[in-house]
């Protein structure tokens, strides 16, 4: 199990500004883009960050550790990594196909929901990186997706092309036979699954030369996944029908695409928002000054400091901040400002600071 605080240098006990601080230091140190940065530990700061800044996510890795859901739904206290986040009908770990052996023990039969969940494909669950930068903008993405596909020779039939698909002879087309049980209180009968036709109920009378029956085979195929706007760290992308390709004519599975928004060097996000700091001079602090600074999408708009600003003062620029996911507008940009010692001075500024001194400045 990952120690969150451990790889932030922080204890549990740490507030949420000494966790802000702690990641903006190892942040800087670790970033890919500088020189001596790392990658893998830049991803797990991260990580870390986005569970102990977030009050509901730290309290559930304080009382559970790091089995959690860190998108806020489908909590599985039993550590099994659950891909529903943020899909209604999805944050259910009971998988039919439990049902499906439950019903067969106990009824001897197959439900007909079952037999057609049986041949469904796969699911299949991929990670997308983004930069910072790029959630500013709606996008396509295209992929290589390596998986089941259908079968070209047969379609999907599992039959070789010109021949047909008969009735299971052992079974008579239901998919389960009677078998008959002796114990030492007497005789009794269940059905099974019929191992003919394995409860599909037909067969093909010639197997497929390349599937073997499955219709399916190892293959590959080109997706375009779109990415809205505004997307966050650990949100879900369902694409349907684009997982495995069903057995025998079934129903293809679904892709879900997790998103992981990497770290900006300079740019903080919370939420919709964009929190960053910006360096000032005494003498802009006590003056007041006009600056430029730049946006993420490298917009320069003019920053007024009001005379006489103490440092830690946050400034609003509204809508410049992340497009708001699935509506209009964007949320705010927040630019806290630091006032700068200087470490060295000449022989001039040391004299006027002096008399500023001197002048009860």
């Amino acid at each position: 199990m990952k120690d969150y605080y451990k790889i932030l240098g922080v204890s549990s006990n740490s507030s949420q500004e000494e966790i802000k601080k702690a990641y903006y230091k190892l942040a800087h140190k670790y970033h890919p883009d500088k020189g001596g940065g790392d990658e893998k530990r830049f991803k797990e700061i991260n990580e870390a960050y986005q569970i102990l800044s977030d009050k509901e996510k730290k309290s559930q890795y304080d009382r559970f550790g790091q089995v959690f859901d860190m998108g806020g739904k489908g909590f599985d206290p039993r550590g099994q990594f659950n891909w529903a986040w943020g899909n209604p009908g999805m944050n259910s770990d009971f998988d039919f196909g439990d049902l499906q052996e439950m019903m067969e023990q106990m009824f001897g039969f197959r439900t007909s929901r079952a037999r057609r969940d049986f041949k469904k494909g796969e699911n299949i669950r991929i990670d997308i990186e983004l930069s910072l930068e790029h959630v500013l903008k709606e996008q396509r993405k295209q992929i290589i997706l390596h998986k089941n596909i259908v079968c070209s020779r047969c379609s999907g039939t599992g039959a070789e092309p010109g021949t047909k698909i008969k009735e299971c002879f052992s079974c008579g087309g239901t998919g389960k036979v009677q078998q008959i049980k002796k114990t030492i209180i007497g005789s009794y009968t269940k059905y099974i699954v019929c191992p003919e036709c394995g409860g599909e109920g037909h067969k093909p009378e010639k197997p497929c030369n390349v599937c073997k029956t499955k219709g399916r085979i190892k293959g590959e195929e080109k997706i375009d996944i779109f990415i809205p706007a505004g997307v966050d760290f650990n949100q879900i992308i369902k694409v349907k029908g684009k997982g495995h390709a069903g057995r025998k004519g079934g129903k293809h599975g679904d892709l879900y695409v997790r998103i992981f928004v990497k770290p900006h060097a300079v740019f903080e996000r919370k939420g919709d928002d964009l929190f960053i700091q910006v360096p000032i001079s005494f003498s802009q602090a006590s003056l007041g000054d006009e600056i430029s600074i730049l946006t993420l999408d490298k917009k320069k708009i003019i920053l007024k400091i009001p005379a006489g600003i103490e440092s830690g003062k946050i400034l609003r620029i509204t809508n410049q901040g992340i497009p708001h996911f699935g509506s209009r507008g964007r949320g705010n940009l927040y630019a806290e400002l630091v006032i700068k010692t200087p470490k060295k001075l000449t022989k001039k500024q040391k004299e006027l600071l002096k008399k500023l001194k001197e002048e009860g400045i």
